[in-house]
């Protein structure tokens, strides 16, 4: 059985999915056609139904739900690693919302665009564009401000931005929870025994990362070559850990407040 398979080129997508798609693991007859995207294409594809297992938004998933099944393992959940709100000026969020600056986002399906909602529903004025695109959309004046996320969030102070929240923590500070960020999906119509198997996989996957750190070295480097060593190691650390191999009931517990939130936001 081949399925396409989709996941991002960050560090912690390709240091977690590496043993999977190079045969470091036993894939039970099961092989991947691999789709590279960043995470605004991605949430597209699986909403269009283009892939069979695909890392999403966990924005994204509150949409997909009665067609794709949350895996327990690969999630990229935890504290203290959310987006953040940056601007080349010290706004304040009144003055954002006063003036209905325009506001860079990294998709309107993310998480990093529900978080914003969650702290400023009052924020209108947003631009949609490709992650990497937000920071120079600010720096050039095209955005008053922008969420960002990934590797971003370790460069932006090198570049005079001011973090004017960062929305991580304020989800953490409202509801004592993890940030659910991104969740691994795969399609129902596969079956519950195919279902287990992709499961049972992507956990094997990650534990394999976290066993043998240099194997998936070149396969991150490969995608990550303009990323700063340490960058992109501080990026795994922070985006991959114990919630990436089970959720867990804390991780679960988060991923429900999350869909409830959206929900009460009127988001799904």
């Amino acid at each position: 059985m081949q399925l396409k398979l989709g996941f991002s080129t960050c560090p912690n997508d390709t240091f977690m999915f590496d043993a999977l798609v190079h045969g470091r693991i036993d894939t039970g007859g099961i092989s991947y056609e691999v789709v590279l995207a960043d995470i605004l294409h991605l949430n597209q594809m699986a909403l269009a139904g283009e892939l069979d297992m695909v890392k999403v938004s966990y924005n994204t998933y509150g949409r997909l739900r009665q067609h794709y099944q949350l895996l327990d393992a690969g999630s990229a959940l935890g504290y203290k690693c959310g987006p953040l709100l940056i601007a080349k000026d010290p706004l304040t969020p009144e003055e954002l919302v006063a003036q209905q600056l325009p506001v860079a986002i990294p998709g309107h399906n993310t998480t990093a665009n529900l978080l914003l909602g969650f702290f400023a529903p009052q924020i209108r004025n947003k631009v949609e564009v490709i992650f990497h695109e937000v920071m120079p959309r600010v720096l050039a004046g095209e955005a008053a401000a922008g969420v960002i996320i990934h590797e971003n969030r370790f460069t932006y102070r090198q570049l005079g931005l001011h973090c004017i929240q960062d929305l991580g923590e304020y989800w953490e500070s409202q509801t004592g929870l993890p940030i659910p960020l991104g969740a691994i999906v795969a399609k129902k119509s596969l079956g519950p025994e195919v279902l287990q198997q992709l499961e049972r996989q992507m956990r094997e996957s990650v534990a394999y990362a976290f066993a043998h750190p240099q194997a998936s070295g070149p396969f991150v480097s490969q995608y990550a070559q303009e990323m700063d060593p340490a960058v992109m190691q501080a990026h795994i650390e922070l985006y991959v850990n114990d919630f990436s191999l089970s959720l867990g009931r804390t991780g679960r517990k988060a991923v429900e407040k999350l869909l409830q939130t959206g929900q009460q936001m009127g988001v799904f």
